[in-house]
C-alpha cells in the first residue's frame, strides 16, 4: 500500500486497528486516503466498497467532508441515490457522496478525525433508506 503522506498517528493506529487495507496517495495537488475494502450497509449494489477521502494540507484542524466510493454505489432496489456524481481517482471511477457537517454537527478540531468520519459515513449510508 502506498503512503505518499503521512496521516496523524491516532488515525494511522485507528486504520490499522480496523483490519482494512488503506493507503495516502497524492493525484494532482490533491492528498486522498484510500480505504479498501470497507463494509457497506445492507440494501446496496455491493457489501464491500473501496472509501475515498480528500484530505486537506490543513488537516486534522480543517474537516474532512464527503466521501467517494469505488464501485459506485446503487441501491439494491433501483430507487435513485440524490446528490451523487461520477469522479475519477487513480484511474478508477468513483461516485462522490455530496454530504457535509451541519451547523448542528461541525467539524470539531481536536475531538473529530478519521474514524469520526468513518462513523459519519455510515450514519449516511443508513440513512439513504431511511430519507426515502
Amino acid at each position: 500500500m502506498r503512503r505518499m503522506f503521512r496521516l496523524p498517528e491516532a488515525d494511522e493506529d485507528y486504520l490499522n486497528l480496523t483490519g482494512l487495507s488503506w493507503e495516502t496517495i497524492i493525484e494532482g495537488a490533491s492528498r486522498w486516503l484510500v480505504v479498501h475494502g470497507a463494509p457497506i450497509a445492507h440494501g446496496y449494489n455491493v457489501s464491500v466498497a473501496t472509501r475515498a477521502f480528500s484530505i486537506d494540507t490543513g488537516y486534522p484542524s480543517s474537516q474532512i467532508d464527503m466521501v467517494y466510493f469505488h464501485p459506485p454505489l446503487a441501491r439494491a432496489d433501483g430507487r435513485q441515490i440524490g446528490a451523487v456524481s461520477a469522479a475519477g481517482l487513480d484511474g478508477k471511477p468513483f461516485q462522490r457522496w455530496s454530504r457535509h457537517r451541519t451547523a448542528l454537527n461541525p467539524w470539531r478540531p481536536g475531538t473529530d478525525d478519521v474514524s469520526t468520519h468513518m462513523l459519519l459515513v455510515d450514519q449516511w449510508l443508513e440513512r439513504e433508506f431511511k430519507l426515502r
